[in-house]
């Protein structure tokens, strides 16, 4: 049970599962818009591409904007915690490839250019993809509008669930 105590903090299981998904969610957030967003730039692209096609991942450049777009549109979405399942199914293709064909033949270590990293990111990902964005995510603001709960509850009506709100969980 959650309860608000003296200073109005949140108290019980449920807040702190909540608040420990926020670290998770910036920490992959960054790293995937950090990736992404070098992706798209036309030198990263083409470079990426070139990488790519030397790795046998053709055609390279279509295929560096394609990964640029997932891992930017990953990277934001866990970020602002909507749609955060989608986010973390994104990281987990793009970095299971990522192992696949670059960095497994490299072993463990990071150093090495091994799959260390990549295994963090699946990791955390996967813990997402799990549990979902929480509480303290715009994706739970928007279902607690569209069900007329907390603040929501003035504006409007207490209402059914729709097929929107039934789609709304789905993408949590």
């Amino acid at each position: 049970m959650t309860t608000i105590d003296a200073a109005g903090m949140m108290t019980g299981r449920s807040a702190v599962r909540d608040a420990a998904t926020l670290p998770a969610r910036m920490a992959l957030g960054a790293s995937m818009l950090y990736h992404g967003t070098g992706k798209l730039r036309a030198e990263g692209r083409a470079q990426t591409g070139q990488f790519m096609e030397s790795v046998g991942i053709a055609p390279g450049e279509r295929w560096a904007l394609a990964t640029g777009i997932a891992e930017t549109a990953a990277g934001a979405m866990a970020l602002l915690g909507f749609a955060t399942r989608p986010a973390a199914l994104a990281v987990l293709a793009t970095q299971a490839v990522a192992v696949w064909r670059v960095h497994a033949r490299n072993g463990f270590d990071i150093t090495k250019g091994g799959y260390e990293y990549n295994l963090a990111l699946m990791a955390i990902a996967l813990g997402l993809l799990v549990a979902g964005p929480g509480r303290f995510s715009a994706h739970e603001a928007v279902e607690e509008l569209s069900y007329g709960r907390g603040r929501a509850r003035r504006l409007f009506r207490r209402a059914q669930p729709s097929l929107l709100t039934r789609a709304l969980k789905l993408l949590k």
